[in-house]
């Protein structure tokens, strides 16, 4: 397992990431059109109203205050209050969250358990017509983006068979497994055909090595040789791979959650920039930001674990 100097070291990396995600959202959210003030005032405000909110709000203070106190905020957990949802920020994030969440692990759990069987017997019978075959159906969904796959499972399963439902979240596990099948096999089939790619060309790759070579000739039964000398070597390139796809799917979530009218953070993103929510706008990026480097480091603490080189850099 990593050292806890390895664990401290990749910890310290995120605090820089972080500080620059505030900054650029900071800005950004300033550059978007429009006035937080009109947005949370009545359409028959005043002049000095609109003053006063802007001056609760701490919009008249230059901008190195207003940053200085939105880190103080926000490293204090206090988020500001929903312009659209007249609530706490991180209350209204935290309802939405475990949403998301469960929505980006089901489909990632599809995707693996989709790709990593098919990748396997691909490498093993290369250029056959089976692996022909799988990867020309994987292809068929690397080529179509992810909401127009959604749109075809939800017209031909839902709308038509009605095998599943239209949308929705259910109230327990197994409800929300049934409701989600959709939404999270139509990034799963897009996701398991990157992961399928990649991890069919380490597998080849690594089963032509010189060390896999001399393994059979000691007579290591295939079991060991698999288990240990392919497969861990193998998996390297694939574990980066699949945290960048965990990494975008927590932030293309808005699409998804959107098409199926789910519930969760993405959805509420996109309603955020609709409605000039920016405190909700600046709470949301900053959960994404924190979720994306979250998988990152735990993609970092699982390559170190396959290959322990990897700890010295």
């Amino acid at each position: 397992m990593p050292s806890l100097s390895y664990l401290v070291a990749r910890l310290l990396q995120i605090i820089p990431t972080f500080l620059l995600v505030m900054i650029f959202i900071f800005l950004l959210v300033r550059l978007l059109p429009g006035d937080p003030a009109i947005a949370m005032a009545e359409a028959k405000a005043t002049d000095a109203q609109l003053e006063q909110i802007r001056h609760n709000l701490g919009l008249d203070e230059p901008l190195p205050v207003q940053f200085l106190v939105f880190v103080k905020n926000t490293l204090a957990g206090d988020l500001g209050r929903s312009i659209m949802l007249k609530a706490p920020v991180t209350e209204v994030i935290l309802s939405r969250l475990p949403t998301t969440i469960f929505l980006a692990l089901y489909a990632v759990v599809l995707a693996v358990f989709l790709a990593g069987p098919l990748a396997f017997l691909a490498a093993a019978r290369v250029n056959s017509p089976v692996d022909v075959a799988i990867r020309s159906v994987f292809q068929v969904g690397l080529s179509m983006p992810v909401f127009y796959i959604g749109l075809l499972l939800l017209t031909v399963l839902a709308a038509q068979l009605r095998w599943f439902p239209v949308g929705g979240y259910g109230k327990t596990f197994f409800a929300n497994l049934y409701h989600l099948i959709l939404p999270a096999l139509s990034v799963a089939l897009y996701t398991s055909a990157i992961i399928l790619r990649n991890l069919r060309a380490s597998l080849i790759e690594v089963l032509d090595a010189d060390y896999v070579q001399f393994a059979r000739a000691k007579g290591l039964s295939p079991r060991i040789i698999m288990t240990r000398h392919v497969l861990r070597n193998a998996l390297v390139s694939t574990v980066t791979l699949l945290g960048l796809s965990i990494g975008n799917l927590m932030s293309g979530t808005l699409v998804t959650e959107t098409v199926f009218a789910i519930p969760g953070v993405g959805r509420l993103m996109l309603e955020a920039i609709f409605a000039r929510d920016y405190p909700l706008i600046q709470g949301l990026t900053l959960t994404f930001a924190v979720l994306v480097s979250v998988v990152f480091l735990l993609t970092d603490v699982v390559q170190s674990w396959l290959d322990p080189r990897l700890r010295q850099s």
